[in-house]
């Protein structure tokens, strides 16, 4: 291949492509579209980056004779500096699959953890480093060795000039084909579409600091008629985003053998709001109790979407319960 002053128009597609992949993904693409943007990123891109930073020249296929005062050999040593395209194409599909398991591995000791959106970040990062390299590597070699990009189609059959009888390789190359079309459909489904938990949401009750000279956890002794907050926090991990209810009950309770018996019960609060999936929302609830004595507890009812006309513990999603004091 000649040189021309587009020797870097290869990596700089890696980079924009990899940009407009990237940013695909993240704006919410799903189903076929999201593997068929994943698919590259993931399988060719990084790869083809790295193997343009290590052979930045192109095919040489020149030949020098061995030293025949220290030999006795006459017979030419092939000397080839670069890549044919189609040992470019397997190689970068084969360091692409290389790299997926390292910037997995690294992202999963990261503080954003182990996600889809880690790893194609990772990936991402790391593409547009190595065609970087790439370009420097490319700009130190001189321009007659320089690798440019041809607009031509290389044939899948061609081979270098030996010494030896060219051999049909058109089944091989059939062969490789095939399988790197296998490769490149199966791990862009896997990767676009990874195995994921069944989704749930936390409903919990923020404590004081626990200490050596902590009592209880949270505020238990109220006064009759007197409003206090209750803080809490709803964590959705539903995989989209949810609406949520929490009912507050003041309920008078007796304890028997293993059971409780609810025997009268006053809604104090019902608040609903919306929690994008991945996140944890903080709401403040007003508490102000209508009973008194010491058999109480306060039962906080998280309901998704809309609660019943009486809500219970039983036909709750989630359950809080904290045993009180009224005077």
């Amino acid at each position: 291949m000649s040189d021309t002053h587009w020797w870097f128009l290869d990596q700089a597609a890696v980079i924009a492509i990899t940009g407009v992949l990237t940013f695909g993904v993240f704006a919410g693409a799903s189903g076929v579209t999201r593997i068929v943007l994943t698919a590259p990123l993931v399988l060719f891109l990084p790869g083809y980056a790295l193997v343009s930073a290590l052979f930045p020249d192109e095919p040489n296929d020149d030949y020098q004779s061995f030293d025949e005062g220290k030999t006795g050999l006459v017979n030419p040593l092939l000397v080839s500096g670069g890549l044919e395209p189609v040992e470019r194409f397997i190689l970068s599909i084969v360091f692409s699959v290389s790299l997926v398991p390292a910037i997995t591995l690294f992202s999963g000791v990261t503080p954003w953890g182990l996600t889809v959106k880690t790893v194609l970040s990772g990936l991402a990062v790391l593409t547009v480093i190595l065609a970087l390299v790439a370009i420097s590597s490319r700009y130190r070699c001189s321009p007659d060795q320089r690798f440019t990009p041809s607009v031509s189609v290389p044939s899948v059959t061609r081979s270098r000039s030996t010494l030896y009888e060219r051999t049909n390789r058109r089944p091989y190359s059939v062969a490789v084909a095939i399988g790197v079309g296998l490769l490149v459909a199966s791990a862009g489904f896997a990767v676009a579409n990874p195995p994921q938990h069944d989704g749930f949401t936390e409903f919990s009750v923020e404590t004081e600091n626990v200490t050596g000279e902590t009592e209880t956890m949270y505020e238990s002794t109220y006064d009759v008629g007197e409003s206090r907050e209750l803080e809490t926090t709803i964590s959705n991990h539903e995989h989209e985003e949810r609406t949520y209810t929490t009912v507050v009950l003041l309920e008078r309770v007796s304890y028997g053998d293993d059971e409780v018996t609810v025997q009268e019960a006053d809604e104090l609060e019902r608040k609903t709001t919306t929690v994008p999936d991945g996140t944890t929302h903080r709401q403040t609830l007003e508490v102000t109790p209508t009973m008194e004595g010491e058999q109480l507890r306060l039962t906080l009812l998280l309901y998704d979407d809309e609660p019943p006309e009486e809500p219970t513990a039983e036909n709750a999603y989630r359950v809080v319960s904290l045993p009180i004091e009224a005077t």
